[in-house]
Parts: C-alpha cells; structure tokens; sequence
C-alpha cells in the first residue's frame, strides 16, 4: 500500500506503455510540448469534463470524478463513469438519493483511433481499479470511446489485463524512483508523438533531453 504523498498521476500508466521514454520526458525532466494531435486531444477532454452530471432511467452519468487507488499507487480523473441500475441481488453501491444499486462503468475518451498495444485498455483498468477501492464493489467492464470512429470499445477487465495493470503500475514506481530517462529508440510511432522535436530520438540517444538542450544553448552563448 502506497501513501498519499506517493500517488503517480493514473495518466502516466498510458504514456508508460506507449513509450517509456516519453512518460520520462513528460513525468520526470517535466517537458511537454503540443501538435495538432494533443491539442484534439485535450479539447476533446475539456468538452466532456465541462459536461454536468446527467440521469436516465437505468443509467447515471458522472464526468470527471477524481479517483485514487493506494494498492497500486494511482490517481487521477475519470472522464465519465456511468452507473447502471442492477438487479436486486445484482453488486453494485448505493448512490445519494437514489434507490437500488449501481453498477459501476467507466469510460475513457481518446481522441485518435483503437491502438496496437493495450496502453488504453491499462488506463481504463486502472481507472476500474480505483473505483473498486474506493467503492468496495467488483467491475467487471468499461469502455473506450475513439473520436476518429465515434465509436465506443467495450473493455472486460479479466485477469491478463488486471495483471497487466497491476505489473505497469510497479514499473511505473519503478521508473519514478530511479529518476532516470530511457534510451531513445527511433520507430514508427515517434513520428506521431508531439514530443519527436523535444526527444530527439536520432540524436540523442541515452542521454537526457533536458541536459542535452542545456548544453546545446550554453554552446551558443
């Protein structure tokens, strides 16, 4: 168990697994910078935490409900969580002025398209997670919603991926303790990633980016 002054941001799990040098670069030596992609992105997100909680017959959605998790040591904010109305011997909480139980489901937007590798499908896991811990109730199920095919990607948290959330949250800590960059390895995906002008992959190397900068501006002086 994790204590609160050592929760890593839950993002950080997606960027981790999509490439460990950018959850470095962003996380660590703090550098960020935007393309047309992340700034999508993060318009997208605004539209839906600005939305207010709405209520339908079986279905109650939350936006940007700030969640946390001390086995893994996360947390962070969940676009929506949805809460469906379950049977009477259904698991699920009880919500403040409503009557029966409540199942609940969360939903994760991403701006692009589903991914090769499961770094999304963590971030939800974790998220699952969360809303576990802190609601004592079982979550067998979430979703991802892709901007580019408005279409939602229903996520069962079965073991494999429950263990892989878990294995990517230790290395997350890891990579937090030891302080310390990756190496830079050039592939395809670099060319999408808005931090390519920042981490330098075919220069750089194993070196740190923001020393690297440092020296090539005490240079021009």
């Amino acid at each position: 168990m994790y204590s609160e002054d050592e929760l890593l941001p839950l993002s950080a799990l997606q960027h981790l697994l999509f490439c460990e040098r950018q959850c470095a670069l962003i996380h660590i030596e703090c550098l960020w910078d935007e393309n047309r992609l992340t700034v999508e992105g993060k318009q997208m997100h605004e539209q839906v935490h600005q939305q207010k909680s709405e209520s339908r017959k079986d279905v109650i959605e939350a936006f940007s409900l700030l969640i946390h998790s001390f086995r893994l040591g996360l947390s962070g904010k969940a676009d929506v969580v949805e809460f469906h109305r379950v049977e009477k011997d259904g698991d699920g909480v009880k919500l403040p002025n409503k009557r029966g139980l409540w199942l609940p489901f969360p939903v994760e937007y991403k701006h692009g398209r589903p991914k090769r590798n499961r770094c999304d499908e963590v971030q939800l896991c974790a998220q699952a997670i969360c809303l576990e811990e802190m609601l004592n109730v079982k979550i067998e199920s979430g979703a991802l919603f892709y901007g580019k095919t408005r279409k939602r990607k229903d996520i069962d948290f079965d073991q494999e991926l429950r263990n892989l959330t878990e294995i990517s949250a230790e290395r997350l800590h890891r990579l937090f303790e030891d302080g310390k960059t990756p190496p830079a390895k050039y592939e395809r995906k670099c060319r999408s990633c808005s931090l390519l002008e920042v981490c330098m992959p075919e220069v750089v190397g194993g070196k740190s980016a923001k020393r690297y900068l440092s020296r090539i501006f005490r240079e021009e002086i």
